[in-house]
């Protein structure tokens, strides 16, 4: 492994040169997305800048490890932390994807500020203090934590979801997302959306960990991990607008995380996306994970008795090659307590 200047560098160099070729064939696209930013995102004009997109790290630079899972599931009757580390440890340890030095940003579901973890509408905190704890024993620099809320003020969600103490505790910090980093960026694949405003700061960092919780919605039938990435967009309309499976799919195809990890320890069955019924929430006790976003969400669907046919967005992901739907073609370690 290089340094991960000379890395960052290098996919910088190649990135730029495979934009440069594809706008050959999309001169004159329009730059709708410095536009159609609204209110229902930003509460104004969010005055994104147009740039040109530096790639997430989108999975291990090597080959996973000799004996490691392709997709990790830890369940059982242990606390959310522990079958976390489990779950991260079978798909080759925090070490795979954490390299010391790294800028690392760990993107919860942190959608409202109306509800506390145990209405299964945000990510559950010791979820993500785990995962904090293991970047930073990993030698991250900094281990930054942010989402995006539609209810509520940011501040406030934060602090009901136990998020905010729990990453302050792990040595983390929390960050409000500031309309003024987000920046139009290109979408080089994608079918309905060609360039949209993406959080700069997400574009930047040397590793991005996408965390959701999986839960239902009205509109997309699940929240997982594919769709938790709107939380790093502006006008999140818009994507209803063009088709919401598809921009989803799209969005994926440019902003993609080292590693997700989805949290199951209670799933929301019903009243997504934000609950506030007890009776609408099942405790699993699973945590998942994977390099493959696809794959996570696949296994995932699973626990709503769902297939990937059944959530659009996981089907038209897997067709646009973003990642493995087909379990079966994967080693898939499921780990019990």
């Amino acid at each position: 492994m290089t340094e991960p200047y000379n890395r960052r560098t290098f996919l910088k160099r190649l990135f730029v040169l495979g934009a440069a070729s594809a706008a050959l064939g999309t001169t004159g696209c329009a730059r709708q997305a410095a536009t159609i930013a609204t209110s229902a995102d930003t509460g104004e004009d969010g005055g994104a800048a147009t740039t040109v997109q530096k790639p997430v790290e989108t999975a291990p630079s090597s080959p996973i490890p000799a004996g490691a899972a392709y997709l990790a599931v830890a369940s059982g009757a242990l606390d959310p932390g522990e079958l976390t580390r489990r779950a991260i440890a079978a798909v080759g340890g925090i070490e795979h994807f954490v390299r010391p030095g790294a800028d690392v940003i760990v993107k919860p579901n942190i959608c409202n500020a109306y509800h506390g973890p145990e209405y299964a509408s945000t990510t559950n905190p010791e979820v993500i203090a785990a995962i904090v704890a293991l970047c930073l024993g990993a030698g991250a620099k900094r281990v930054r934590v942010m989402d995006f809320p539609f209810g509520g003020a940011p501040q406030k969600a934060y602090a009901i979801s136990g998020i905010g103490s729990a990453v302050a505790a792990a040595g983390g910090e929390m960050e409000l997302m500031s309309n003024v980093k987000f920046r139009d960026t290109p979408i080089p694949q994608g079918r309905a959306i060609q360039e949209w405003p993406v959080y700069g700061d997400v574009l930047d960092a040397d590793v991005v960990i996408n965390v959701p919780i999986a839960k239902q919605h009205g509109s997309a039938r699940l929240t997982l991990g594919m769709k938790n990435l709107m939380g790093v967009v502006q006008n999140r309309n818009g994507f209803h607008a063009r088709g919401l499976h598809q921009t989803i799919a799209d969005l994926n195809s440019a902003v993609r995380p080292a590693l997700t990890v989805v949290d199951a320890v209670r799933i929301l069955t019903r009243n997504g996306p934000t609950g506030g019924s007890l009776d609408d929430v099942k405790r699993t006790d699973t945590v998942i994970a994977s390099a493959d976003v696809v794959a996570a969400d696949t296994y995932a669907a699973t626990l709503f008795g769902l297939a990937p046919a059944d959530v659009p967005y996981i089907e038209i992901g897997a067709a646009m090659g973003l990642g493995q739907s087909d379990l079966k073609a994967v080693k898939v370690e499921e780990i019990t307590a």
